[in-house]
């Protein structure tokens, strides 16, 4: 879970220190059915707790030696690993110490009754106790009823840390949950929606890991839909480490799908809540010591939040613009204070509007006038989209800057890669001595790049990514610096998944086809794109006549 990332250390924005070691931990969500769909058991955790004080939870808690130990004394399934039994028996113990709850059975298969869990002593050995029961015939405890929902990993920004399954199991029948009223109280059963509105509106308060789990176990119409679905591979469903930042001023958390991870992991590694993830445009966002985002006042359905103007350097070398965006005096103005000035190269990644435009308005406030660099616009752009560099960037060539830093020399390289396809004249950069790439429009966070012909083309896009995955490998990429949302981690997962979307979102639009034959544009794209809003049509009619064209032209339908 640790992230990778091959950034220069000397260019984080923030001392880094060593996260809090883990501890080995088990919870368990105790399910049953109502007429109303799954109900989960939760109980209040004490306000003296030293983890999680106040919360609703699921009952868990620490994964000791004996647990380990228990095997022999435990059911398992055949594809049942022995970490996982073993995080089973840790979550079997510790339902039975917090709650009374006994997932366990006599010889002949009846679980345990509440009669045989009042013979028990919560706190003395656990498993020495089932072993023994009633003279030795014994509790055999029922490991092979209990599955792998989710893993995650404590926050590493928290001073206690766990490493812990989130597991499930269906309640006992003839079972009643009592809480020790020690370190856990008030056992509830709820369903996940009514336990997410009560947080809600603040009278259940729960933490970042329970209330993810509830938002995805609420989609289950059964108990046994997820038993199931954790049986069908023994793996989690979801694994997750969060990271924390500061959003209108409060403390807010994500995971590794949510949009800002990836910039989290970027400017704090260590996963300390530094961050400010606030859209606006009046200041610029230190994303490294030799990364800098103005975002653009240009939000739409079609920018985002805005245009990313990214400058690259430092006052020791000068700064490269890219992309500094629409012809906005008061943005390019910001631009060019927080480079001090200093600009050396204007790069853009293409011509569009709300890209390009800026260009010449910003050379002309330099004292001495940086180059224009790109690609010229091709003859198929619209007129909008015109553009043409003081100097036309060839393929893999090197833009350097250099200068003499406190500790010698420093050197901010960005390689050029054309990746034609969102436009004929489209390229991307890749910063070489941090393993980040900007990737202009070709790559999105958050949505789905427009391929609109003909200046844009499907196949080409698509080869476009293979190139960039490729140069994931060639030059240890780990993050991508869009021109429209946060920096993306796990570049290369990012771009096979952006891949597999188009080429489903293909598959889709010749069913569609094969259906309607004789169907219009209009027919296709309501039933393409039927999980989008109808609002987005008309622009997702353009990829849709992207994606026709690379169907016709393959031969997939006739």
């Amino acid at each position: 879970m640790q992230n990778q990332a091959m950034t220069r250390p000397s260019q984080l924005l923030y001392p880094q220190r060593e996260p809090a070691p883990t501890r080995p931990a088990a919870t368990v969500l105790l399910l049953r059915d109502s007429a109303l769909g799954p109900e989960v058991l939760m109980t209040r955790r004490t306000m003296t707790a030293s983890f999680a004080p106040g919360a609703y939870v699921f009952p868990g808690g620490g994964v000791d030696a004996a647990d380990a130990a228990a095997h022999s004394q435990s059911t398992r399934r055949a594809t049942q690993s022995d970490l996982h039994l073993t995080q089973a028996i840790a979550a079997i113990r510790e339902s039975f110490e917090e709650l009374g709850v006994l997932l366990a059975r006599h010889a002949d298969g009846r679980y345990a009754s509440t009669a045989d869990i009042a013979a028990l002593d919560r706190k003395a050995p656990f498993a020495a106790q089932c072993q023994n029961f009633e003279g030795g015939r014994g509790l055999t405890l029922a490991g092979d009823q209990v599955f792998v929902l989710a893993h995650w990993i404590t926050d590493r920004d928290l001073p206690r840390r766990f490493d812990v399954p989130f597991l499930v199991a269906r309640m006992p029948d003839g079972q009643t949950p009592v809480a020790d009223e020690t370190e856990q109280f008030e056992p509830v059963w709820v369903r996940p929606a009514d336990a997410l509105a009560r947080h809600e509106d603040g009278s259940f308060f729960m933490i970042f890991p329970t209330i993810r789990t509830l938002e995805r176990l609420q989609h289950f119409k059964t108990v046994e839909a997820v038993l199931q679905a954790c049986a069908a591979s023994e793996q989690p469903l979801w694994t997750s480490c969060p990271r924390g930042g500061l959003l209108a001023g409060a403390e807010t958390r994500y995971m590794e799908m949510d949009a800002p991870y990836g910039e989290l992991a970027l400017t704090s590694p260590d996963g300390q809540m530094v961050h400010a993830l606030d859209w606006q445009s009046a200041q610029p966002v230190a994303l490294l010591k030799n990364l800098m985002r103005l975002t653009a006042p240009n939000p739409s359905v079609m920018t985002g939040p805005g245009t990313n103007s990214y400058l690259v350097g430092d006052p020791h070398t000068g700064y490269i613009a890219i992309d500094p965006g629409p012809s906005d005096p008061d943005h390019l103005a910001r631009l060019w204070r927080a480079a001090g000035g200093q600009i050396r190269m204007i790069v853009c990644t293409h011509s569009h509007p709300d890209h390009s435009p800026g260009a010449k308005p910003l050379q002309a406030m330099c004292s001495t006038a940086p180059p224009i660099l790109g690609l010229p616009s091709a003859p198929t752009a619209r007129a909008a989209s015109a553009f043409k560099p003081d100097r036309a960037l060839q393929n893999q060539e090197l833009l350097a800057l250099t200068g003499q830093g406190p500790d010698g020399e420093i050197t901010h390289t960005l390689k050029v890669i054309h990746t034609p396809g969102h436009a004929a004249n489209h390229l991307s950069l890749v910063l070489l001595e941090d393993g980040l790439l900007f990737s202009g429009d070709h790559i999105l966070n958050g949505s789905t790049t427009v391929v609109d012909p003909p200046d844009g083309h499907m196949n080409a896009y698509l080869d476009s990514l293979d190139v960039l995955s490729a140069a994931c490998d060639e030059h240890h990429i780990e993050f991508i610096a869009p021109a429209h949302g946060y920096v993306l981690g796990q570049a290369k997962t990012a771009i096979a998944q952006l891949k597999a979307h188009r080429l489903k979102r293909e598959a889709k639009i010749i069913g569609v086809m094969q259906a309607q034959p004789h169907g219009s544009m209009d027919d296709w794209v309501a039933l393409a794109y039927d999980d989008v809003d109808p609002s987005i049509w008309p622009v997702a009619k353009r990829s849709l006549l992207a994606h026709v064209e690379r169907i016709e032209a393959q031969g997939l339908f006739n």
